[in-house]
């Protein structure tokens, strides 16, 4: 969980381990009335697990082995008789965000549920508690332990942000994600594909896999290196390229070489568009052509439309200096850039309503950084480009050295080569995710 400036939550009761390398899903509307009176004890009772489960999924965890807690199954007496609680909870902290009130949160968090229900993400990362821990309540469950497999059918994993004020909130957010009505949510496989050598930080998201084939239907531009690096990974809100991703990371780095810098959400937000200033997104410098700053100079897009099995070129206009590819309601702080559309646009357009479940991504543009003020401030809606159940992007330097991307506000910097494409490509996973729904 991002102490306390953040996105996501997710319930996994339905979510087979292997779907996907990352549990954690979107929190909307977190909120919860503040007269709203929460019984310290009763949360307890409904979020926390058995002492015998809690201590196998550690170890499971811990040794990275999913029977690793099996021999702390030989229960006592009282153990027998353990039942799953009616929303057992796991909490991942992002100590490095929010003010870095993550260790206070952390032990706050932890007298309300217990010590290993609450996660540290610098320690412990979303898919090997998916892997690991989920996988201990699976191997448990295969035992006979009707304990754990009630708790594995109801358990909910939160990786969202509090309010504010969250000191006073914690209570009644953590009331509010055991209670909050599920609903069912895509998620969607990123792969990268970049010419041998080239060296890159990726995110914590993105895993180095074996080479992936690239779909054979669709026609390179650019030459595909003889040998190639790839990445795979999983994202649930969103994809971009471009000028957002590059003033996120600028960011990113900032705050981690000057931790005392970001002391809060309003503090962060106000370092953030300083340093959007200072990239150029606002003020391109005279001294450089705007057009390389265009991101049709480096991108060739092609996408899979609605009921269409075949790819289709999309041109990358000229002002767009940021594509992204959105899959929830909530990019930048919450807003929805994609905006609340007429029937009749949608029709003379060819879009359908935008929803969480229905297998497209939304893709649209962001112009200078006025434009993208504009839309974050839901003054105007965002460019839209198309709707797509599969992306394709082609990515080739020249002016331009490096890329920057980003999924689920992790971003990268992507060096480009001149002589060989880099391949970006984006498929809906199999499976569906469960959200915590908090409208």
């Amino acid at each position: 969980m991002d102490s306390p400036s953040s996105s996501t939550t997710g319930d996994t009761s339905k979510v087979p381990i292997k779907s996907s390398s990352s549990i954690v899903e979107s929190l909307r509307g977190c909120g919860i009335s503040s007269g709203t009176h929460v019984d310290k004890e009763e949360l307890r009772k409904n979020l926390t697990m058995p002492k015998y489960l809690r201590f196998a999924m550690r170890d499971s965890i811990m040794f990275k082995d999913p029977t690793a807690g099996e021999n702390l199954c030989i229960r006592s007496k009282d153990d027998h008789k353990a039942v799953a609680p009616s929303t057992p909870m796991i909490v991942f902290i992002n100590p490095r965000s929010g003010g870095r009130h993550g260790p206070f949160l952390k032990e706050r968090l932890q007298h309300l549920m217990s010590e290993e229900q609450v996660l540290d993400m610098l320690d412990v990362k979303p898919h090997e508690f998916l892997q690991y821990g989920l996988g201990c309540l699976e191997m448990l469950t295969g035992l006979g332990d009707s304990c754990a497999k009630e708790t594995r059918k109801r358990i909910r994993i939160m990786g969202g942000s509090f309010p504010f004020s969250w000191k006073a909130a914690i209570k009644r957010t953590l009331y509010k994600a055991s209670i909050g009505p599920i609903c069912r949510l895509d998620s969607w496989r990123l792969s990268l594909s970049m010419p041998e050598g080239t060296i890159i930080e990726p995110p914590h998201s993105l895993k180095h896999t074996i080479e992936f084939t690239l779909d054979e239907g669709l026609e390179f531009e650019g030459e595909l290196s003889e040998n190639v690096i790839c990445y795979e990974g999983v994202f649930y809100n969103y994809f971009s390229i471009g000028m957002d991703a590059q003033v996120a990371y600028g960011f990113h780095h900032l705050r981690n070489e000057k931790p005392y810098l970001a002391q809060g959400p309003i503090t962060n937000k106000i370092i953030y568009s300083g340093y959007s200033c200072t990239q150029g997104w606002f003020f391109t410098p005279c001294t450089s052509d705007p057009g390389f700053r265009g991101l049709k100079n480096i991108l060739r897009m092609h996408v899979k439309k609605f009921n269409c099995p075949e790819w289709e070129q999309v041109p990358v206009p000229t002002s767009v200096r940021a594509i992204v590819a959105l899959n929830l309601h909530s990019y930048g702080s919450g807003r929805n850039p994609w905006g609340n559309l007429t029937p009749e646009y949608l029709e003379k357009r060819g879009f359908v309503e935008a929803q969480v479940d229905d297998g497209l991504l939304e893709i649209f543009g962001l112009k200078q950084g006025w434009h993208a003020s504009f839309v974050m401030s839901e003054l105007i809606s965002a460019k839209h480009i198309a709707q797509a159940t599969a992306i394709r992007l082609e990515v080739r330097g020249g002016e331009w050295k490096d890329a920057f991307m980003q999924m689920d506000g992790e971003p990268w910097k992507q060096p480009m080569s001149k002589d060989f494409s880099t391949f970006v490509e984006i498929k809906r996973e199999p499976f569906q995710s469960v959200m915590i729904n908090g409208e």
